[in-house]
């Protein structure tokens, strides 16, 4: 499929991994329309931050995914929908599970309902990693048995087989693409990069973080908005789920370290109890098989192994470290 004679929808485009898909796409000359969570600030998000250049080019819709009418009337004139849109965190989902059931699984039968009404031509939902729960082999391949190790993942699990359903069903041209860890700017403090980049930016050198001893796949936002563009063009990834990671294995105490020594700093580690998931929830490793992704859309990560990680890391220390970009966030206590 030849995106730049398509529209394309985009739920979630406000957040991190979202407005990074947003500009790219533009950059490429596609038309964008950008479901952006509606607000009473009318803020569109990490759009805001936006270049001119680009964000005169960007149609936006302000609504709210758990609303199927608006969502139906988001989807109207578009041939793609890329969903992004959802409830990440996982500390919170253990104590708001029902706000990830209606985002997460809802919206995403609110967007197949949609573009099943609509008939577009493809339809790209956003999986992650997390659903593999902690790894029962590496690297991990699709096959691997799905685990709902927190409420969040359940969730993702549920709206990945809603999804593969209508496949099933109803012939609706679904693709998952599951990224494995991805980080980069824009991202959270409720993910670990950014924790540690922010901690050590403001002049801290005792890091607080949760469990070091997981391992995690860690891959570069650039990386994986490329691979929702493949996933996209792509006829042979209908009826797939298709992992995307960088294909390299690190713990957090590494990590951690790597960091510090990118930014010159030796640090310790303060593992707060707060920040601990709860013992079964914690998933212990995670490495991603890259090899469907290669045969069926001729995708491989530019930011792969240690060095790939390390160029990765410093675009995102350089973001992060900027004083414009810290006074964006609240860098103290922890983030849900």
């Amino acid at each position: 499929m030849n995106l730049k004679n398509k529209k394309i929808l985009v739920t979630g485009a406000d957040g991190f991994i979202g407005s990074h898909l947003v500009e790219e796409l533009v950059r490429q000359g596609i038309e964008v329309r950008a479901f952006v969570f509606y607000n009473s600030f009318n803020s569109w998000g990490w759009l805001d931050e936006s270049p001119e250049e680009l964000k005169t080019k960007i149609d936006i819709f302000s609504g709210d995914i758990r609303d199927p009418h608006g969502v139906e009337q988001a989807m109207q004139g578009c041939n793609v929908v890329m969903h992004l849109a959802s409830l990440i965190g996982i500390p919170y989902s253990y104590h708001s599970p029902d706000s990830y059931v209606d985002t997460n699984i809802k919206g995403t039968l609110n967007i197949l309902q949609a573009a099943r009404k609509l008939e577009l031509e493809k339809i790209v939902c956003t999986s992650t990693s997390e659903v593999y729960g902690t790894a029962r082999y590496v690297p991990i391949d699709e096959g691997h048995p799905l685990q709902g190790q927190s409420p969040y993942s359940a969730t993702k699990i549920a709206a990945d087989q809603i999804a593969m359903s209508f496949y099933c069903s109803f012939g609706s041209p679904v693709a998952l693409i599951r990224p494995f860890n991805t980080y980069g700017p824009r991202q959270s403090l409720r993910a670990v990069i950014p924790t540690i980049i922010t901690q050590l930016a403001t002049s801290k050198t005792t890091i607080k973080l949760g469990s070091l001893h997981p391992t995690r796949d860690f891959s570069f936002v650039k990386d994986i908005v490329n691979g929702f563009i493949a996933i996209a063009e792509s006829d042979a990834s209908i009826g797939e789920a298709i992992n995307v990671g960088s294909g390299f294995e690190i713990s957090i105490k590494e990590l951690g370290e790597t960091i510090g020594d990118l930014m010159g700093s030796k640090i310790k580690f303060n593992t707060e109890e707060i920040r601990l998931r709860p013992g079964k929830s914690e998933v212990e490793r995670l490495l991603a098989d890259n090899s469907k992704a290669n045969q069926i859309i001729n995708w491989v990560p530019k930011y792969a192994g240690k060095e790939g990680l390390k160029r990765g890391l410093k675009e995102t220390i350089d973001w992060y470290s900027h004083p414009g970009t810290l006074k964006k966030y609240r860098t103290e206590g922890f983030n849900f």
